[in-house]
């Protein structure tokens, strides 16, 4: 079985628009149903996908992800899942070109804002495809009156596909590994010093300005296989994306497959009394819901 495509290289892109004689802004709307194909929408059966150009030259994919049975909050967005990928694999600082096959709902208008420049980031929106894809225009247009981070942070702050250096380091805790009852013990002992390493660096990196409260988890397979998210946060607070996703969003790009291979996770976030935003309950709460044999362990940092 082909493995899905989520990242087309900068040579690969360039190749493959030169064969259709386009340039790569003009490849993105063909792409777009290739993107809907990667949607997991159970519940709305509404399949959204958006393919993206990074300041890196590289083509990224995005497509919406849906979980029965839980609040519908835990949803993401095609647009999210782009930011995210673009994010986890360093992409570079901006969004140059987006095509998608739906107009971005008001949730990933908003979400958006927290790129640098976004409002000059040029979209396309083909509606479901076909010969006559539109034109590009600027995501300035669609969202005319913006409120974004500029309206709450300082212009020099990181923005969310910039590189961040949160200075966080575990507390020295430990959670014993004996507790782990679903069978991947051994896998999970020799993967346990990765699996926190991940889960914190995921937290070094994540945007998280609005409330100072960085986290990162990580996740394993059933084969060992590890897979790192990032927490980012919007300036309007409700679009921001949970760690605990964006590690889906990892899991899903390299190939994870279906969520029961998951087994194992760890959650990386602070804790105390200055703490406004915490992860565990509503991480705990997906990863039950999706793979109940995974077994969630929380360590603090710094």
């Amino acid at each position: 079985m082909t493995k899905p495509t989520y990242i087309i290289s900068s040579s690969q892109a360039q190749s493959l628009a030169k064969s259709q004689n386009k340039t790569i802004p003009e490849l993105l709307p063909s792409l777009v149903k290739q993107a809907q194909d990667l949607a997991r929408p159970p519940i709305s059966k509404f399949h959204v996908g958006t393919v993206g150009l990074s300041s890196d030259g590289r083509v990224f994919f995005g497509a919406n992800i849906e979980f029965p049975g839980l609040p519908l909050h835990h949803s993401i967005h095609a647009e999210q899942f782009l930011i995210t990928n673009v994010a986890l694999h360093g992409g570079g600082p901006k969004l140059l070109y987006m095509a998608v096959s739906a107009a971005p709902c008001g949730h990933c208008r908003q979400f958006l804002q927290e790129l640098r420049d976004v409002a000059r980031t040029m979209i396309m929106i083909t509606n479901g495809g076909g010969d006559d894809h539109g034109e590009y225009r600027p995501i300035g247009d669609i969202l005319p009156h913006p409120f974004g981070p500029f309206d709450l942070l300082d212009q020099e702050m990181p923005l969310v596909l910039e590189e961040h250096k949160n200075v966080l380091t575990l507390n020295g805790e430990t959670e014993n590994l004996r507790n782990l009852t679903n069978g991947y013990l051994e896998l999970a002992k020799k993967n346990d010093g990765l699996l926190k390493s991940e889960a914190l660096a995921a937290a070094r990196g994540s945007h998280a300005p609005y409330s100072g409260c960085p986290s990162g988890v990580a996740l394993m397979d059933c084969d060992g296989n590890v897979y790192k998210g990032c927490y980012m946060e919007s300036a309007a607070y409700n679009p921001s994306m949970m760690p605990v996703q964006a590690a889906l969003v990892a899991y899903i790009v390299g190939g994870g497959g279906g969520y029961d291979r998951i087994v194992a996770a760890v959650l990386v976030e602070k804790e105390g009394e200055g703490v406004m935003v915490r992860q565990e309950d509503t991480a705990r709460l997906l990863l039950k819901h999706i793979s109940p044999k995974c077994e969630l362990r929380v360590f603090h940092c710094i």
